[in-house]
């Protein structure tokens, strides 16, 4: 299903190409200067729209949900325009041939900075009109219905609302005043209320639904889709407590072929030996803070569960004091946690602490990006209180994933159950393009620090 912040990235790269040739043309004031922009063929122009989109995603541009805040649209648009223009500068000044000239480069990318503003204003302006309001009739009002509604995106829309359709005699926890009618009158409640979506929210459907009237209704235009599928369009995670194993079995989805095992590997081992490379002029430094920090060994070394539930030793520079666990033995770590040491706190920030575990992902033990191992310990108790958790080890656990990138760190059974439905989605999801999304994100994430712990 195509998302807006897709159709808005396709939309800024036609912008982004638009404002270059813009750029020539006022800098040269003259159509012929555009012969100077194919004169070097795709690879330049390539390398302007990748960035330039690139760094709009790093600084939010695509969330529709920021765009009420004239404040965020016009100082994350700016940071976006002097990233764009410090990161190419420096691309061109390693690789020449990519070069278009300063003056180009500037203009080009304050007038797609001026566009791609007004584009978030009109967005904005926009959004309030009654073709962009978000309408939805849940079929149910018990308590997956209530919980349907409570993740349908706000927005300030008057033409926006969520309704309920009685259909089963389950008990209503919804206020009745939001209930328009009974499931036996859907098409005529699609005819009054014209809803772009019609959510199936029922724990138990079988035989309660008028397959034949949700069919006309679906013909006509209206989207139906059950809550869990809706949860997950939405949310980019799983509604674990009402996915049942039919629907790992039946769907295209959960299946790692071979190609793509093949390329994960090959992706891992290129990724993990040019981060290893670049990280070793900091290695020294880390070892010898540590050092200094606290006695004991710079490395830390545990057994961690991995794919099929097999177990290996995760190497990690050490951030906390020696024989942390002795006396209280398997735990999670927690926020301002006595236990980890003053330059251990950076690390974990920063993320450097996870620099050895890049060995882990030569040796084949783990992958760049996957679920985060956890401890036998842990594994067995969670397996016992959370349903579907071993499915989180049929594949490699990742030195970060879409679970680290979307949860902070988890320290709790409830953590531990909303990181397993970003885990499942990855593993349900998996795609190239899912895994640049999350490196993407782990930069901003350890950029940021958040989740650190």
């Amino acid at each position: 299903m195509i998302q807006p912040k897709h159709i808005l990235i396709c939309i800024d790269l036609l912008l982004a190409f638009s404002c270059l040739i813009c750029a020539f043309i006022l800098r040269f004031l003259s159509v012929n200067s555009l012969n100077l922009l194919w004169r070097e063929g795709l690879p330049r122009i390539c390398v302007f729209l990748i960035v330039t989109v690139i760094i709009s995603y790093f600084f939010e541009l695509y969330d529709k949900q920021k765009f009420s805040s004239r404040k965020f649209l016009f100082l994350h648009s700016a940071y976006a325009g002097l990233a764009t223009f410090l990161i190419l500068s420096a691309l061109f000044f390693l690789f020449p041939a990519l070069e278009f000239g300063r003056g180009v480069l500037f203009l080009s990318i304050a007038l797609f900075v001026l566009a791609q503003t007004a584009l978030r204003f009109g967005i904005r302006s926009f959004s309030n009109a009654a073709h962009f309001s978000t309408r939805i009739l849940i079929v149910g009002s018990g308590d997956l219905a209530k919980q349907t509604a409570e993740f349908v995106p706000k927005d300030q829309n008057i033409h926006s609302y969520v309704r309920f359709i009685n259909c089963t005699d389950e008990k209503s926890v919804v206020a009745a005043e939001l209930i328009v009618g009974d499931i036996q009158h859907v098409d005529e409640l699609v005819h009054d209320y014209k809803p772009q979506k019609l959510i199936i929210a029922l724990s138990e459907r079988r035989g309660k639904l008028p397959l034949r009237k949700l069919m006309h209704s679906k013909l006509r235009g209206v989207d139906i889709m059950d809550a869990p599928t809706y949860y997950e369009h939405i949310n980019e995670c799983l509604l674990l407590e009402y996915i049942q194993p039919s629907d790992f079995v039946y769907t295209q989805r959960f299946r790692m072929t071979s190609f793509m095992k093949s390329y994960k590997r090959l992706f891992d081992l290129i990724s993990a030996a040019a981060i290893l490379l670049i990280s070793l002029p900091l290695i020294p430094f880390i070892v010898l803070l540590i050092k200094l920090d606290s006695p004991g060994p710079v490395l830390f070394k545990q057994l961690r569960v991995g794919e099929r539930e097999i177990e290996y030793f995760i190497y990690k520079f050490r951030t906390m004091t020696q024989d942390a666990e002795k006396d209280t033995g398997a735990v999670w770590s927690r926020k301002e946690d006595p236990r980890i040491t003053r330059i251990g706190r950076f690390l974990r920030k920063t993320r450097l602490d996870e620099i050895p575990q890049l060995i882990n992902v030569l040796q084949g033990d783990m992958s760049l990006i996957g679920p985060r191992p956890e401890r036998m310990a842990f594994v067995e108790h969670l397996k016992e209180s959370i349903p579907f958790y071993s499915t989180r080890h049929f594949v490699k656990p990742g030195l970060t994933g879409w679970a680290q990138v979307c949860y902070p760190y988890g320290a709790s059974d409830e953590d531990a159950l909303e990181k397993l439905r970003y885990d499942l989605f990855y593993i349900k999801n998996y795609s190239i393009l899912l895994d640049f999304r999350i490196i993407l994100d782990t930069v901003r994430v350890v950029i940021s620090g958040y989740g650190g712990r």
